[in-house]
């Protein structure tokens, strides 16, 4: 975490978080189908750590359920986030934290997408050209400082 006199947004908005989801009695039955949904997605995401703050990504807003869509069928996830401030330097190891944690978690046969919602950063087209390209994403996590700095933001997740 950085200290506090060389945050960006010293004082960010935070919100109420959503209650846990409650496990139902097919979520353990492995003869029922179970197609990943929207909830189960923002659930691997909503605690990851801001990278400047003691909280997490929901608590901030960064990561909303309505931002999040999923299709079993096509194999595919999108998940749109809010920085802080429309000129967070923080934007891009946000967005490669909730990649890499989405990658590591969901069965390989999906394509996740992490983009910044549209109206809510200065650089949001030279970030989400960053978070979509492959080589790109792999050649940032074998920087081993960046690849600790998502670490740690995923760890709480």
């Amino acid at each position: 975490m950085i200290s506090s006199d060389e945050l960006e947004n010293a004082n960010p908005e935070r919100v109420s978080v959503a209650a846990e989801r409650q496990d139902s009695p097919s979520d353990w039955d492995n003869d029922v189908a179970d197609p990943v949904d929207t909830r189960e997605v923002f659930d691997l995401i909503r605690n990851i750590s801001d990278p400047e703050h003691p909280n997490s990504l929901e608590e901030l807003r960064v990561l909303r359920l309505e931002h999040i869509e999923v299709d079993d069928v096509k194999n595919s996830v999108d998940v749109q986030f809010t920085p802080t401030i429309p000129h967070c330097s923080m934007a891009t190891l946000i967005g490669l934290s909730v990649r890499v944690r989405l990658l590591r978690a969901l069965p390989r046969r999906f394509k996740v997408t992490v983009s910044i919602y549209p109206g809510t950063h200065a650089s949001r087209d030279a970030v989400n050209k960053q978070l979509s390209d492959k080589e790109r994403v792999a050649a940032a996590l074998e920087n081993a400082h960046l690849l600790d700095a998502v670490n740690t933001c995923i760890k709480t997740a």
